[in-house]
C-alpha cells in the first residue's frame, strides 16, 4: 500500500517530468529502528524514473533536477533517498 508522502513523490515527479517510467519504492521496513527512522514508515525511499529529460545530463545533474522537482521532501520529510535516474534507452 502507498501512503501519503509516497503518493506526494510520485504526484510532483510526473507533473516535473512526465517520465516513462516511475517507480517510487518505500524502503522504510529495511531500516525500522535505524537512525532516521522516525515512525511513520515513510523515512527511506528509492527513486527510479526514465526521462527524455535527463539525455546528455550528467548523474549528479539528473539526481539535482530530481531533488528540486521534490522540493522540501528530500532532507526534510524524508531521511534518505536514494535516485536512479536515467534517458531512454540506457
Amino acid at each position: 500500500m502507498t501512503g501519503p508522502l509516497a503518493h506526494e513523490i510520485t504526484t510532483r515527479l510526473t507533473a516535473a517530468f512526465t517520465p516513462d517510467h516511475l517507480e517510487v519504492i518505500n524502503d522504510s521496513a529495511s531500516h525500522h529502528g535505524h537512525s532516521g527512522d522516525d515512525g511513520t514508515g515513510e523515512s527511506h525511499f528509492t527513486v527510479v524514473i526514465e526521462c527524455g529529460a535527463f539525455a546528455g545530463q550528467s548523474r549528479l545533474q539528473r539526481q539535482r533536477m530530481v531533488i528540486t522537482a521534490l522540493g522540501d521532501i528530500p532532507g526534510q520529510r524524508v531521511h534518505a533517498l536514494a535516485i536512479r535516474a536515467r534517458a531512454p534507452g540506457e
